[in-house]
């Protein structure tokens, strides 16, 4: 509830005014004297202040209401003020007006009038109070990533914000910690974030993505193995484990960790302690574990494919970096940041890429990056440049695999229709793409053109590419 602090020497016009603020919902506090109502302002919590402008009988000067309202203002800036007197003064109300006074109001008031006043200024006061706020935690927030390493982290976003304020703080522990996330949406780059501002940062940071070990070797891999502990091992070979030994393992795709592998880590994580393949000395080492995974490892733990107990061990503390779609702020940063400084994007190209639905993530968004800078006209990106509509209907991965290799002819075969030693008509593009499943690159190689002369040719028949 609101408390309202009524100044006024008259004791009847404060029981007046108390009654009827109480009456409509407010809490009422009142006193007769200057010197009062800096005390209580001092020392409660008051949203509005109604202020006499005399409190002396003898004198009309409104000279003590001034005094007590600049008083206020210099205890509380944003305090709102009305200022009552039957004595009203033009310049005087002028006055403390632009100095920040809320409202001016003489003897006898309009109740309805005054009320009304009262809820608007409390309205703007609760929403001043609030952004004040917000400003003050935004600032904390600011300051505390203006000293962190966020390792070239590019972002704009609430989402991304929370998920590098959470980090930072998480960063400080020796906690395991699991990053969630769909591929490509900046897992490794949340890891080195943790790594670089925990106290481990001068430890050794070890890095295996699970997924790309191949099962044979994954235990070697993470444990080590004594010299022939299995064909091919000629001699010892130290696990991840162990070079991690006193710093941090970041396990990237650890939903592809076999349950035998499970096992292992979970003691790992118990007790430090693992064995090496063919070897029964058991070694003791100190690691704090990260882990990352694309994966619903609840759906895996209910069908058996991955150890509860191991996913509450990696999962003290949960880090979430949402998809690129969730994240629209972060998408005009991160372009501006990979196509560098000498490129610029016109307005229907930052909306096009703003509402592409980036199923890749961070990782196909630079890849277009790349693929715009390599074919760009000019120092404006269009829409073109970036492929978009080439990648919405024949598909990205296609795409993308053919970039390069269609780069590399197209500066010598970009020119004009004219040049091409093969031009084909409306119907023998129609059924290229047809045949190729809309997939521009494929198309243009089939006839011998460049991709941009092969979109000019589809201008001028007015040709769309559709699934």
């Amino acid at each position: 509830m609101d408390n309202i602090l009524i100044v006024d020497d008259n004791h009847a016009i404060c029981q007046a005014l108390a009654l009827m603020i109480e009456l409509h919902g407010y809490q009422a506090i009142f006193c007769h004297s200057p010197e009062a109502a800096i005390e209580i302002v001092i020392n409660k919590e008051i949203s509005l202040v109604i202020q006499d402008m005399n409190f002396s009988h003898d004198t009309t000067s409104g000279e003590e209401g001034k005094q007590l309202f600049y008083a206020l203002r210099q205890l509380q800036p944003n305090l709102p003020i009305i200022l009552m007197t039957a004595w009203t003064q033009l310049e005087t109300a002028v006055e403390l007006v632009k100095a920040g006074a809320a409202d001016y109001m003489g003897k006898p008031w309009d109740d309805a009038k005054l009320l009304n006043s009262i809820s608007n200024l409390l309205s703007i006061y609760r929403l001043s109070q609030q952004n004040s706020q917000l400003t003050r935690i935004d600032s904390e927030r600011m300051s505390a990533i203006n000293g962190a390493d966020l390792c070239g982290l590019v972002f704009g976003s609430g989402a991304m914000q929370r998920c590098v304020d959470l980090a930072l703080q998480v960063a400080r522990s020796d906690v395991s910690v699991m990053i969630t996330g769909p591929n490509g949406a900046g897992k490794d780059k949340i890891a080195d974030i943790l790594q670089a501002n925990s106290p481990l940062k001068d430890k050794p940071f070890i890095k295996v993505n699970i997924g790309a070990l191949p099962m044979d070797l994954l235990e070697a891999e993470l444990f080590g193995a004594e010299a022939g502990a299995f064909t091919g091992a000629n001699k010892t070979r130290i696990g991840r484990f162990e070079a991690a030994d006193g710093g941090t393992l970041f396990l990237d795709e650890i939903g592809n960790l076999p349950l035998s592998g499970q096992v292992k880590l979970l003691r790992v994580l118990q007790t430090g302690e693992f064995e090496r393949l063919g070897s029964h000395q058991t070694r003791k080492v100190n690691v704090r574990v990260v882990s990352a995974t694309n994966a619903d490892l609840a759906d895996d733990i209910a069908h058996g494919r991955f150890r509860e107990d191991l996913f509450y061990r990696l999962n003290v503390i949960e880090l979430n970096v949402p998809p690129l779609n969730q994240r629209q702020d972060d998408i005009l940063p991160l372009v501006k940041h990979f196509i560098g400084a000498n490129f610029s994007l016109d307005k229907s190209t930052q909306q096009a890429l703003l509402t592409h639905s980036w199923s890749g993530n961070v990782r196909e968004l630079e890849n277009a990056c790349k693929r715009a800078v390599l074919l760009a006209k000019s120092a404006l990106l269009t829409i073109d440049d970036f492929g978009l509509m080439a990648i919405a209907n024949g598909g990205a991965a296609a795409q993308y695999d053919l970039v390069v290799e269609d780069h590399l002819n197209s500066r010598k075969q970009d020119t004009d229709d004219t040049q091409s030693i093969f031009k084909p008509d409306k119907q023998q593009i129609e059924a290229a793409l047809a045949q190729h499943n809309g997939v521009i690159a494929r198309v243009a190689k089939s006839f011998g053109l460049s991709r941009q002369a092969l979109y000019r040719r589809m201008e001028k028949y007015g040709l769309r590419v559709t699934k």
